[in-house]
């Protein structure tokens, strides 16, 4: 055998060796937490917590996407009882609430994975059948939401009273502290899709003339005051921020999408959180992409901690993204819904389920979500 063969065969075998490198699956440390790979469980409302309480059948929900190592958001978890916008969701402002989620968190951190819970305020988009005495839903404003096409009506709002913030932040406060008791590893401040702390940043819903309404600085400076409160009771290295400038969901929509999302990234610097959650502008409207020039990219230059991006996103996207450095990690929503072994189907590059929209928001607690089916070798 010549040195010619001898060379050419060790670089084959070297090429046969060699994994490929897969940027989503790459190991990222996210301030203490050391996550094996870049793919997240975005935070996704599933109407399955019967009396807004976290049932049993949510252990295997999220048991099934949990990989060593790897991140989950959970879903919107109401603050208090004036929180909730939608039938069967979760809280976290009651003892028998925080109960419920302890076998959950727990079999998440059984299976080695890092688990967020998403503190959420539904604000005006609500109605009075999930209000305390029948009341009106509160809001920065007394608009109610107008969604076209929607067969939803939302009843008008009722505006926060300047004195009444306070005790909203308490309840953030006091949301914050139950999931750190009820085990989670950190929190996801709800400050997107046109819920109560979008409806004070966007100046579309925001007509204040308060100090919470009219400049950029005052319309920022509830939902400021809200992440500031928490990262202060529980420690800002345990406290994320989701926000989406440049969408409109829920009739919540702003000027100036990124000016608005520069100014929450610096400000979120200045109170040191863990990471900043945004949603792609190509994401205009919940479920449908849409042709923007529109780009993450400044905000990301502006944040100083970890950056996670949603909206849309396949196996390749994601990689390109981790790449390019436009993100650090990438959340997936009806991917991860549909193929609980998400991590491995995409180091395989296998073929993927699909998602089945209709069972989104049933209150099945089996039927489109604990039976998508994983890869045959999987466990």
């Amino acid at each position: 055998m010549t040195n010619n063969t001898m060379v050419e065969e060790a670089e084959n075998n070297k090429v046969v060796e060699r994994k490929e490198v897969i940027p989503l699956l790459t190991p990222f440390n996210m301030g203490k937490f050391n996550l094996s790979h870049r793919i997240v469980l975005a935070p996704l409302t599933r109407t399955r917590s019967y009396n807004f309480v976290a049932q049993s059948h949510a252990a295997l929900y999220y048991s099934q996407r949990t990989s060593k190592g790897g991140l989950l958001i959970g879903e919107a978890s109401g603050v208090s009882e004036t929180a909730q916008g939608y039938p069967n969701t979760p809280g976290i402002w009651t003892r028998e609430q925080v109960e419920a989620w302890k076998p959950i968190v727990r079999v998440v951190h059984e299976k080695g994975g890092i688990f967020f819970c998403q503190l959420w305020h539904a604000g005006r988009v609500s109605n009075y059948a999930y209000q305390p005495g029948g009341q009106p839903p509160i809001s920065s404003t007394n608009k109610p939401v107008q969604k076209e096409g929607s067969s939803t009506k939302y009843p008008p709002p009722r505006r926060l009273r300047t004195d009444e913030i306070p005790k909203i932040v308490n309840d953030f406060i006091m949301a914050a502290k139950n999931a750190i008791e009820a085990g989670f590893d950190g929190v996801e401040i709800h400050g997107a899709n046109g819920y109560l702390l979008d409806q004070f940043l966007k100046d579309k819903v925001n007509d204040r003339d308060d100090k919470y309404g009219g400049s950029l600085e005052n319309r920022c400076r509830f939902p400021l005051k809200v992440v500031k409160a928490v990262a202060d009771e529980i420690g800002a290295n345990k406290v994320g921020v989701r926000l989406s400038p440049f969408a409109d969901y829920c009739d919540c929509g702003d000027s100036d999408p990124q000016g608005l999302g520069i100014y929450m990234a610096q400000s979120l610097n200045k109170l040191g959180i863990l990471y900043c959650h945004v949603i792609e502008p190509r994401m205009h409207t919940m479920f449908d992409q849409s042709e923007t020039n529109s780009s993450l990219l400044p905000m990301r230059k502006a944040f100083n901690g970890t950056f996670i991006v949603a909206g849309g996103y396949n196996r390749s996207e994601g990689n390109r993204v981790i790449v390019s450095g436009g993100a650090d990690l990438v959340a997936y929503g009806r991917l991860f819904l549909a193929n609980p072994d998400l991590p491995k189907r995409f180091e395989l590059n296998a073929e993927l389920n699909k998602a089945d929209r209709s069972t989104f928001y049933s209150n099945d607690p089996v039927v489109g979500y604990t039976d998508y089916p994983f890869l045959e070798n999987d466990s």
